[in-house]
């Protein structure tokens, strides 16, 4: 078999694989779009304590939260006096135990090996609706979670291997879009099958006491190579920054005080606005993950991820605040949108501290767009999020018109869109002069437009960047802000705030123009032929090139100047 860390080595890759081979379930399986096309899902394999043993490349607010949530469940279960047995599977999506929002729908299967569980099998996956007062179940002028959707609590969807069809057929009944639920539900049931039947073989050809020594070793190797890192940093102490998610007409602060010594992470969020009356709030969960996700981000990207990176890192999070709130709080663009603001005050903050590792904040919103009406008799909902631009980095231009952070989506094909809902997209392209101007650049942000072709129609806008644009580092400028349009079929134009709702008539279009990267570095630093690259292609103006890159035309090239944006 080898020599034993070869062994655990091969074994903690076989885990590994078993979470990507889930998420490869997931999606084909799935129904919905948002599923399928979109890849909004995360797969992951827990301890039987709901420590992270090993997680796919998947959805960072998803992963992040993971621990969180299984652990958090399964004291609600031992709290209530339900006990898993073999075939069993849970179901809950309530956020203040799952971690996230309601959306994200969260099964666990407990895998038995010898009569005993050996391990929990997890993945949560974005269901487009779960009721609410919007299509989409995404933002709006809500107050307490219950206007969000349908909370579930734990309860087993699946019961010694019994689909619980009571369940879903509640469920359906309070959804816009049953079809899709029942079908993304069985695709997480299939996907959790799949899971165990590979977990069980690797248990039955390495055993289960080399197994659960390789996933233990797992986490302590992540745990000392961590600690390995932080002794070799150059600088330790304390950084504190500041930045804003906007609600209403008002700014509401979320501050994080960073600490690195040779042993340890401390992020401490006191100081943070108390929570508010607005859908913003970010659970605990989404908190953590964030947090993990930018201080693992910044020291080593390239690194395992599970529990052992945990026991490095500390959040300090106070209840009643946006970062930790107490329920009824309404959270659901918390986790899509407070999640973004918390990876860039954090990496702010750590820019203090090991400032050639961290780039200039992205777009700092995932511009989520979420639309339905009734049409034939039936009600519709889609939801997309759309990308934007990431920040300039030391050395390195940011990458124009991508998700960024704490989403790790696809977009969802125009043609896959069009063919599933009354909708017709005439724009997307990269958003020209939207860039952070620096020696090092912030990417491009996008413009993505479609019209309606029903009346009738609802669209929930749930974004941010549009009070404040995303900041520069290292001299470089901030990137452009967001905006939200609806141009109705009279042509008159109506720009929206961050967090809209607009009732949309035939021919009515919606425009999204996302957030710019910030620059990094100082714009007149910036090479002569990247500049003239950007004119080239369309990226920049010339009169930008001038005025922010103290580009000379006298000297440019004939094509350089010439060239007309795109």
């Amino acid at each position: 078999m080898g020599s034993r860390p070869t062994t655990y080595s091969v074994i903690y890759s076989a885990t590994v694989f078993i979470a990507e081979e889930m998420g490869v379930v997931l999606r084909r399986a799935s129904y919905s779009p948002n599923i399928k096309d979109r890849m909004d899902f995360s797969c992951a394999v827990m301890s039987p304590q709901g420590q992270l043993v090993a997680q796919a490349e998947h959805i960072p607010v998803h992963l992040g939260s993971m621990a969180v949530g299984v652990k958090s469940v399964l004291q609600e279960v031992e709290r209530l006096g339900v006990s898993l047995e073999q075939g069993d599977v849970l179901l809950v999506n309530d956020p203040y135990l799952a971690g996230t929002h309601l959306n994200d729908i969260m099964l666990l299967k407990p895998v038995f090996h010898d009569g005993e569980v050996t391990a929990i099998l997890a993945n949560k996956a974005h269901h487009v609706d779960v009721g609410g007062s919007v299509p989409g179940s995404l933002g709006g002028e809500v107050e307490e979670i219950m206007q969000e959707g349908i909370v579930v609590p734990p309860v087993k969807l699946v019961e010694r291997g019994r689909l619980q069809e009571e369940i879903i057929r509640l469920l359906e009944s309070n959804v816009r879009t049953p079809e899709y639920l029942r079908g993304d539900l069985k695709a997480q049931i299939a996907s959790l099958t799949v899971g165990e039947r590979l977990l069980k073989s690797l248990l039955e050809k390495y055993g289960k006491t080399t197994v659960v020594k390789a996933w233990q070793h797992s986490l302590s190797y992540v745990e000392s190579y961590m600690r390995k890192v932080l002794s070799e940093l150059k600088a330790y102490g304390s950084s504190s920054a500041i930045d804003y998610i906007e609600v209403d007409d008002r700014l509401v602060e979320i501050k994080a005080k960073v600490t690195i010594d040779r042993e340890r992470v401390i992020v401490d969020f006191t100081g943070t606005s108390s929570q508010v009356r607005a859908p913003v709030n970010a659970v605990y969960g989404v908190t953590v993950a964030s947090t993990l996700f930018a201080v693992k981000s910044a020291l080593d990207p390239e690194m395992p991820m599970n529990h052992g990176f945990e026991k490095v890192v500390s959040v300090i999070a106070p209840r009643g605040t946006v970062v930790n709130p107490v329920k009824p709080a309404p959270v659901s663009a918390g986790n899509v949108e407070t999640s973004q603001r918390i990876v860039d005050v954090v990496l702010r903050a750590m820019a203090n501290l090991v400032p050639d590792r961290i780039p200039a904040a992205s777009c700092g919103s995932m511009n989520n767009i979420a639309v339905g009406g009734i049409s034939g008799g039936r009600q519709w909902a889609f939801y997309e999020t759309v990308g934007g631009g990431a920040g300039g980095r030391p050395g390195k231009d940011g990458v124009d018109g991508v998700h960024t952070h704490m989403t790790n989506t696809l977009n969802t094909p125009i043609e896959v869109l069009e063919r599933e809902y009354p909708v017709l997209f005439l724009e997307y392209k990269l958003r020209e002069n939207s860039e952070g101007p620096g020696k090092y650049r912030g990417g491009l942000g996008i413009v993505r437009s479609f019209m309606v072709l029903e009346s009738g129609v609802r669209v929930a806008i749930t974004g941010e960047r549009v009070k404040t644009r995303p900041y520069g580092l290292a001299g470089g400028k901030p990137g452009m802000s967001s905006e939200y349009l609806v141009v109705r079929g009279s042509g008159e134009t109506v720009r929206l705030s961050s967090k809209s709702i607009v009732r949309l008539s035939r021919g009515d279009v919606v425009v999204v123009k996302t957030a710019g990267g910030g620059g990094y570095g100082n714009p007149c630093e910036r090479s002569r032929e990247l500049v003239e690259k950007d004119l080239i292609e369309g990226k920049i103006s010339i009169e930008r090139a001038v005025s922010e890159y103290c580009y000379d035309t006298a000297t440019s090239s004939r094509k350089a100047q010439s060239t007309s944006p795109r």
